[in-house]
């Protein structure tokens, strides 16, 4: 965007602060005149002052205008004549700039370098160490977006859709001049005013309708705006304007968020009034990109604040009511970087947003992180054709429909900014890991299998040394599978799983029980022969010590586990009798495990219960079989604490 998008971006870029000799230029570039300020470093250098400060302000000229070509030319001149004086903060930009014209071997060298030198505090210099994420993986994205772009569009700047009442809203330049003919020194275009389309049947085009809110337009910049979710409240992005600029101590002209209330007149339309600030608006810091959560109840915002992460980040605050809010709380180092973060659009299952903080394909990339138990998950890059070289941002979707819009000014639009339509393809993936469900850990090699609605294999993988897995084939969504996992000594699990209606991966963790675990009812048991005794007998048996080894052997394997005892007889004999022979075998059962080294604590009680607790109708003067009255016979080993 040359530079609508931080005209918008809340305006304090992260520059390191130094003059050049060419006293006029450096004006026009404190003011964000970058068109002009070029032309004037450029000749400054031409005529015999390529310094280092002139190198850098000439590269910034070009960098805060998206010219990305121009721009690593300068930064690219600046580290082969300074390299050890560069600020890291240019190797960043000069890496960057590489993205933009897509030489992405070379810009990968000078993200390890930016990584390297920068302090630890960056975050940026986690991001883009490429340890975890490589650009590959970001190229390798499968492409899950078809765009178009709209008819709408002009030579100047489109951007920052909004859906309301079925419609779009959207800011352009393209007729500013309905106030006056004035142009933005930043970009050399006019100012910013917002425009109502019609989005057609199928929503992937719109025709262009009528100027938006004109009462609340002034002759600067109005732009990027969300609505309550009755569509009567509107928050809108202007400069900080009330009847004349205002500049911070700087002469910074900050931005702020508005807000304004729908007034139906008697022919259908709506008026907009009652005009004010939102009160954590300030002349010394900007705020504005505003997004409204689907209850309400929350307004999700950009600023530059005291506070802030990095040259801006995302906060949010409680909607209270009467102009109330709560106090603004930044989103925090999951979703801020020391880079720039901006244009959330928030819905009931993620938080989307533009950042080149995070490792992208180059310039603002799109950014989802999704919502799981009121948290959000890890930003992860959308991959291309929605991101591209350039800066994409301002995306806005209806995830029922996966119909949306969104920004760039990629060489292949009309002119600056454009906005485009949006069909999202619908593809999953699902990844996990293998555990032991007893005692946490990783299991490798176990064998993980992939099933369809009709419990068809249609994929199969082997976990990793981590336990973790992944199946290669993609998946639709709001589809039913089954994960199946088999291991030796293991019980075999599965998982269902409904797959999301949006694309991602799902991770399906598993957990496998060891083979002599049985869960029933759910309680956890440890499972083995019988345990035979001797009439009138509890001594323990030769055969009986083979089937009792298994558990000490599983007791020792997994040190943490407690058990206790329970011994059962059948209804045969006196019920007196039963109780008393039950209650000698289970401590004989008990004294045995612990002559085999298991420690004495970990055998919580060792009880008979005779024949009060028979599993089935084998009771007292009731004819059954050997093998029904061998059922009841049986001793337990339940596991109370793992």
């Amino acid at each position: 965007m040359k530079r609508t998008i931080t005209i918008l971006v809340l305006l304090v870029i992260q520059t390191i602060y130094s003059q050049t000799k060419n006293k006029t230029a450096d004006a026009l570039f404190d003011k964000m005149y970058y068109v002009e300020a070029a032309k004037m470093y450029e000749l400054s250098i031409k005529n015999g002052d390529p310094s280092r400060e002139m190198l850098q302000r000439l590269g910034d000229s070009y960098y805060f205008n998206t010219q990305m070509e121009d721009a690593s030319k300068w930064y690219g001149k600046l580290v082969a004549d300074y390299p050890n004086e560069v600020p890291s903060e240019y190797l960043f930009r000069y890496a960057q700039s590489l993205q933009g014209i897509q030489n992405y071997e070379l810009a990968k060298k000078w993200m390890k370098s930016f990584a390297s030198k920068q302090k630890a505090t960056d975050l940026r210099a986690q991001n883009f160490s490429l340890k975890n994420i490589t650009l590959e993986d970001i190229e390798n994205i499968k492409p899950s977006f078809e765009l178009e772009n709209l008819e709408i569009n002009t030579a100047y700047s489109d951007f920052g859709p909004m859906f309301y009442k079925g419609d779009l809203v959207y800011s352009t330049t393209s007729d500013s001049s309905y106030f006056k003919t004035d142009k933005y020194g930043w970009n050399d275009q006019p100012y910013l005013s917002m425009q109502l389309g019609k989005i057609n049947e199928t929503g992937s085009n719109v025709s262009s309708k009528q100027r938006f809110a004109k009462e609340i337009s002034t002759s600067f910049h109005e732009a990027c705006i969300a609505f309550s979710p009755d569509e009567k409240t509107i928050y809108f992005t202007r400069n900080n304007y009330n009847g004349k600029l205002k500049r911070d101590s700087k002469g910074i002209n900050n931005l702020k968020i508005y807000t304004a209330t729908a007034v139906e007149n008697g022919n259908g339309t709506v008026q907009w009034k009652d005009v004010k600030e939102v009160p954590f608006n300030s002349d010394n810091y900007s705020v504005g990109h505003p997004s409204v959560s689907k209850d309400g109840k929350k307004l999700y915002f950009v600023s530059d604040m005291p506070g802030t992460i990095g040259s801006n980040d995302i906060f949010v605050v409680d909607i209270l009511g009467e102009n109330q809010y709560s106090n603004p709380k930044n989103l925090g180092e999951k979703i801020n970087t020391t880079g720039r973060e901006m244009f959330p659009f928030i819905t009931d299952q993620a938080l989307y947003f533009a950042s080149d903080g995070f490792l992208g394909l180059g310039g603002l990339d799109v950014f989802e992180s999704r919502i799981s138990d009121g948290a959000f998950g890890e930003p992860a890059n959308l991959g291309a054709p929605l991101n591209s070289n350039m800066d994409d941002f301002a995306f806005i979707v209806n995830e029922k429909t996966n119909r949306g819009f969104v920004s760039s000014n990629r060489k292949t639009g009309k002119g600056d900014d454009d906005i485009y339509s949006f069909e999202r393809t619908c593809n999953q993936s699902i990844n996990g890991y293998v555990f032991d469900a007893i005692s946490n850990n990783k299991i490798a090699g176990a064998v993980v299998a992939l099933k369809n609605q009709n419990g068809e294999k249609i994929a199969e993988t082997v976990s990793q040394v981590d336990g973790k897995y992944e199946f290669a084939k993609t998946l639709n969504c709001n589809t039913s599978y089954k994960v199946e996992v088999t291991k030796d000594n293991y019980n075999t699990n599965s998982k269902s799983i409904i797959t999301p209606n949006s694309s991602g991966r799902t991770e399906v963790p598993v957990g496998l029980d060891p083979a002599l675990i049985a869960r029933e009812n759910g309680v956890l048991k440890i499972k083995i022969g019988i345990i035979f005794f001797d009439l009138d007998k509890s001594d323990i048996r030769y055969d009986a010590a083979i089937e009792l080894n298994k558990v000490v052997l599983l007791m020792h394997q997994y040190n943490t586990v407690v058990i206790k005892i329970e011994s059962h007889t059948d209804s045969r004999a006196d019920d007196q009798y039963n109780l008393e022979l039950s209650d000698r075998r289970a401590k004989a059962t008990r004294d045995y495990l612990i002559s085999q080294g298991v420690a004495p604590e970990r055998i919580e009680s060792a009880i008979g219960y005779g024949e009060t607790q028979l599993i089935n109708n084998c009771s007292n003067g009731v004819p059954c079989t050997e093998a029904q009255h061998q059922i009841n016979r049986r001793s337990e080993f339940i596991i109370t604490k793992m």
